[in-house]
């Protein structure tokens, strides 16, 4: 496969056919009193799940995506699809999202910066419209080394780059093995483990949502990271189940109902749901979960951190990775920033790759 232009355009049947599935679905109990303490609340579930079948509009997110430039290209065996907004003479920047989520993420935040950058917005291989991959072995390095084909595709020389999540991890990877390409390397809510340093009072508290995430929050990515097959065949064959196991993230496990909109939500699920790239998605826990503590060495690379409210990023540690040279704590916002707080990620964007 070569470049070509691509539209998202989803057949009339198959939403027709996911409204039907909507429909039928068989609802499981919950016992009373519990709340989300045993996994997404069921009133919240099924309140989304209608509004999903009677009122959600996926035709608007069609247009609004298909108003930017978008390309599909063939890389190293896999397809993967991005937004490209050229700009001459402007910096590059590449924008990488995470898990459940996709290039159209940034949807807001390239419209907030599209005037400054060029802007390269790829999608993830296994990821909505990259996916679903059709191979083992795409881990960070592999889908890092797609990257760099992609930005030479593409006449790219050098490129900042800007992530969260799996984006953050997959920058960081661009980080360590093409350094004297970036003009910047600005990470999200990224985590850096501890070691045997003495943390303050406030690195301490920084890091309790991470004891939090292994003790209370952590079973997705376990299973993900060791049987995401198994799991596969119930999100791609089940729209509400799919919903579910999305859902617990964007609603931050019943914290935060509502912080992220129920439009942008299904936008997510629904993408995910009309390309069959739930499981599929899964898959990068499996592929790239054990490297997930790995010690590595520093690589003194201009870098912008952003840390976000309950997060666990001390940006001590990730000096110890690279040089931290830009540090902004946000005061409003949760992990999917891009989707809660766009206009904070622009300007910090704006602020580190304009200096």
């Amino acid at each position: 496969m070569t470049e070509s232009a691509f539209r998202v355009e989803i057949p009339q049947g198959e939403l027709d056919e996911l409204r039907r599935r909507l429909e039928t679905t068989r609802w499981p109990g919950q016992l009373e009193g519990v709340g989300w303490s045993y996994g997404v609340e069921l009133g919240r579930l099924r309140e989304l799940a209608e509004y999903w079948r009677t009122a959600y509009d996926w035709r608007r997110f069609e247009q609004r995506i298909n108003q930017l430039p978008q390309f599909l290209d063939e890389i190293d065996g896999q397809r993967v699809h991005y937004l490209h907004l050229a700009n001459p003479g402007r910096p590059v920047v590449m924008l990488l999202h995470g898990w459940p989520g996709s290039g159209a993420d940034y949807l807001e935040v390239v419209e907030l910066l599209r005037n400054d950058f060029a802007l390269v917005v790829p999608t993830l291989p296994g990821f909505g419209l990259s996916g679903p991959t059709s191979a083992a072995g795409w881990g960070s390095e592999r889908i890092a080394r797609a990257l760099v084909t992609l930005l030479d595709r593409l006449g790219y020389t050098e490129f900042g780059v800007h992530g969260y999540d799996w984006g953050s991890i997959v920058a960081a990877e661009l980080g360590r093995t093409v350094p004297q390409r970036l003009t910047g390397l600005h990470l999200e809510g990224y985590l850096s483990f501890p070691g045997d340093e003495e943390l303050t009072e406030a690195e301490q508290e920084r890091l309790k949502g991470l004891e939090v995430w292994q003790t209370e929050r952590s079973g997705y990515a376990t299973i993900q990271g060791t049987r995401p097959q198994t799991l596969a065949y119930a999100l791609d064959d089940s729209p509400v189940g799919q919903l579910a196991w999305f859902l617990e993230w964007y609603d931050d496990y019943g914290d935060r109902v509502g912080a992220i909109s129920n439009d942008l939500i299904l936008d997510s699920v629904a993408l995910s749901w009309f390309t069959g790239t739930a499981g599929s998605a899964g898959r990068i826990y499996r592929e790239a979960t054990l490297s997930w503590d790995d010690e590595h060495t520093y690589v003194p690379l201009r870098t912008g951190l952003v840390a976000l409210p309950g997060d666990s990023t001390v940006r001590r540690l990730v000096q110890r990775e690279f040089d931290v040279v830009h540090f902004t704590e946000f005061d409003r916002g949760g992990h999917f920033a891009a989707l809660e707080v766009p206009d904070l990620v622009a300007a910090d964007l704006q602020l580190f790759f304009k200096h």
